[in-house]
């Protein structure tokens, strides 16, 4: 209950940051993630460091105690024998691999909520496939590799606790700081002088129309090119009656 809880609340929280840093600048969604240059305070980088030197040693016994564990002698079936072979080397894989890694990047970034819960959800693995061994051991193997066992999940389960403490806090303030960068955004925004908005005249008035010319027609030409003929003058070939002069008796 508790551990499916702690996952709604952080992936609420990653969602509120990805929101922020769509609607806000940069510089606030890379505080949000840890990432920004804030500085982290001197107990919060003692805690983390504290848990996590014990987490490394922890894995360092782990290591050795898995080594000393003679699963072919135990007294079940061949088929259980061999998927505990598998879980320890899994274990080991992860305690000489992954492990380091994300301790790493944690120690880098002390205050990161995704490198948090990266190595709270490594350590959730973890857990449940040693737990599996142990019960194994408890069940075929010897006294001596139950006790060693138990002790190791012990401690990687109060080490998880300390884990999961530290990221609800983390994610509390977080969620605080989102809040903050969030009110000082929207302050930020109401300051900013909003110019006015330009207005635009558009003559819609539609201009006199001039009356229209119209073209003298120039007089036609005959189709060869002469003269027209005068009506006055008679035509060529015909001589002018002479007045006076009548038709003989």
């Amino acid at each position: 209950m508790k551990r499916n809880l702690l996952l709604s609340s952080a992936f609420f929280l990653f969602t509120s940051m990805v929101v922020l840093a769509q609607s806000g600048p940069s510089p606030v969604a890379a505080s949000a993630n840890g990432q920004g240059n804030s500085p982290v305070s001197y107990a919060s980088v003692t805690q983390l460091n504290g848990m996590l030197t014990q987490l490394e040693d922890t894995s360092k016994k782990t290591q050795g105690d898995l080594q000393k564990l003679r699963i072919e002698k135990w007294k079940t079936d061949g088929s259980y024998k061999k998927q505990a072979l598998g879980n320890v080397e899994s274990i080991q894989r992860n305690l000489e691999g992954a492990l380091p890694e994300i301790i790493g990047q944690l120690r880098s970034t002390p205050e990161s909520l995704p490198a948090t819960f990266k190595l709270y959800r490594n350590l959730d693995a973890l857990y449940d496939v040693l737990g599996s061994v142990t019960e194994g051991a408890g069940a075929f193997g010897s006294k001596d590799d139950l006790q060693a066992l138990s002790t190791d999940l012990s401690t990687f389960e109060n080490t998880r606790k300390d884990l999961a403490d530290r990221l609800v806090n983390l994610s509390t303030a977080k969620e605080a700081e989102i809040n903050r960068l969030r009110t000082d955004l929207t302050k930020a925004q109401a300051m900013i002088p909003v110019e006015p908005p330009k207005k635009t005249i558009v003559d819609d008035t539609e201009a006199p129309k001039k009356p229209a010319t119209k073209k003298k027609s120039a007089a036609k030409k005959p189709a060869d090119g002469t003269k027209p003929a005068d009506a006055s003058k008679p035509a060529t070939g015909q001589q002018p009656n002479p007045q006076g002069t009548g038709k003989p008796q």
